[in-house]
């Protein structure tokens, strides 16, 4: 196990660097083959930054909380990654089945893929920021 603290210090930028990458990899490559043929007409022609700042920070901050912390805390950081897939079929079921729910022309298919994408993504990312948080943690106390 190691310092909650310190794990929350390395966790935090280690998880977001790699969501973002991740998704950002994700969006460049997907939207122009299922967004915007699926879903078109309610696309921004670009972003608007600090919705999706907001969103960054606070997902990033779940990912830790829910995913990351408890694993480090357990010593098992490979465990993050069944909270950090349940995390993101939750938040990407929210999205994306309220959409489905009450806009006329959400997609299936854009639904579907959103739920694995946010399943995938964030266990991934969950495990990868716990497996780097405890490798540098020992390396830094492989130093003292």
């Amino acid at each position: 196990t190691m310092n909650p603290p310190r794990a929350v210090i390395l966790a935090r930028p280690l998880a977001a660097l790699i969501f973002l990458a991740m998704d950002s990899i994700w969006l460049t490559l997907m939207t122009p083959r299922l967004y915007r043929p699926e879903i078109g007409a309610l696309l921004r022609s670009s972003f608007d930054l600090w919705p999706a700042l907001l969103f960054y920070i606070l997902y990033v901050s779940g990912i830790v909380v829910f995913a990351v912390q408890p694993a480090l805390a357990s010593g098992r950081p490979g465990a993050a990654g069944g909270p950090g897939a349940m995390l993101g079929l939750l938040s990407s079921a929210t999205y994306d089945l309220t959409n489905q729910a009450t806009l006329l022309g959400w997609s299936w298919s854009v639904t579907l893929a959103d739920l694995a994408w946010g399943s995938l993504a964030t266990a991934a990312a969950a495990l990868l920021a716990s497996l780097a948080t405890l490798a540098i943690s020992r390396k830094s106390a492989g130093r003292r």
